[in-house]
């Protein structure tokens, strides 16, 4: 009998922890589109699985088998390289997740269907040959940030409303995109080493770590300013102060990060981008009112 992944090697596989962010964006989708009394909660729900365990945990597992290489350098102790994963097993596990999120997402509608192939195509596009993605820095964190906060937040949005959201959600979805490319750059600090010797040119490899932080700050804080600006177009000032408020708290915090990119960046993903998603909700809230 051929060896199989053990239950908690498979769930470190899926990197619960990740999930949190698509799950996020999800909600903010869902409150942006949520007219008062709404009675399409049990969508929510469902959403959200799709958005966190099935989309997310599919990607992250898609990413460890094709990274596997480098991450017998970087973290060898991660399930696929240290072989508690065996054979072909985290190739078998990403196949079953993005079988059960089409499943899922084909009982949210149409809309939330199509963004959920979406999802799952530019998860393997970004780990996978040809395509390979995250060998180009600016492609790779543009596709991660798309996935994680711009898109789930589309689906949020999507499921609730049973519907393609409105103008005003979408261009939410492209500013915290954009912002949240930032973030994805500071995540790659943790695989310098392993991207520089097998060629990944991921942002801090191209750019140096510095650049890079710096261009993580600025894009993290533009999208923000933009949000704000819009919150102001439209008539919600005491939102717009909200956000202006963390993105405060975030230039208090950047010089500390510019500093010492490397070591703080963990840090900063802690703390900036925390104050960053807050942000996300607060415009979710703004654009509800409008409702």
């Amino acid at each position: 009998m051929r060896p199989m992944a053990t239950l908690s090697a498979v769930v470190e596989l899926l990197k619960p922890i990740t999930w949190f962010a698509p799950m996020w964006a999800y909600g903010c989708g869902v409150i942006s589109a949520a007219p008062s009394g709404t009675d399409r909660w049990s969508a929510a729900l469902t959403g959200a699985i799709l958005a966190g365990p099935l989309v997310c945990g599919t990607s992250q597992a898609l990413n460890d088998w094709f990274d596997r290489d480098v991450d017998a350098i970087n973290e060898p102790g991660r399930p696929i390289p240290s072989g508690r994963i065996p054979g072909r097993w985290g190739l078998y596990i990403a196949a079953i997740g993005a079988t059960l999120s089409l499943i899922f997402a084909s009982a949210l509608g149409p809309a939330v269907w199509s963004a959920a192939v979406c999802g799952l195509v530019l998860g393997w596009a970004y780990s996978a040959p040809p395509f390979r993605l995250k060998r180009n820095g600016i492609l790779s964190t543009i596709v991660c940030a798309a996935c994680y906060e711009g898109l789930p937040w589309f689906t949020g949005a999507a499921a609730i409303t049973g519907a393609i959201p409105s103008g005003k959600i979408i261009l939410l979805c492209v500013l915290f995109s954009a912002g949240a490319q930032g973030i994805m750059t500071l995540n790659d600090f943790k695989a310098i080493e392993g991207d520089r010797r097998l060629g990944l040119i991921s942002l801090p490899v191209l750019i140096g770590t510095r650049n890079a932080a710096l261009l993580a700050c600025i894009a993290m804080a533009a999208s923000q300013i933009a949000a704000i600006a819009a919150l102001m177009t439209w008539g919600r000032p005491v939102h717009a102060g909200l956000i202006a408020i963390l993105v405060a708290v975030q230039f208090f915090l950047m010089p500390r990060l510019l500093a010492d990119p490397v070591g703080r960046a963990p840090w900063y993903n802690a703390t900036g981008t925390t104050l960053f998603v807050l942000g996300m909700l607060a415009a979710a809230l703004a654009v509800r009112s409008l409702f």
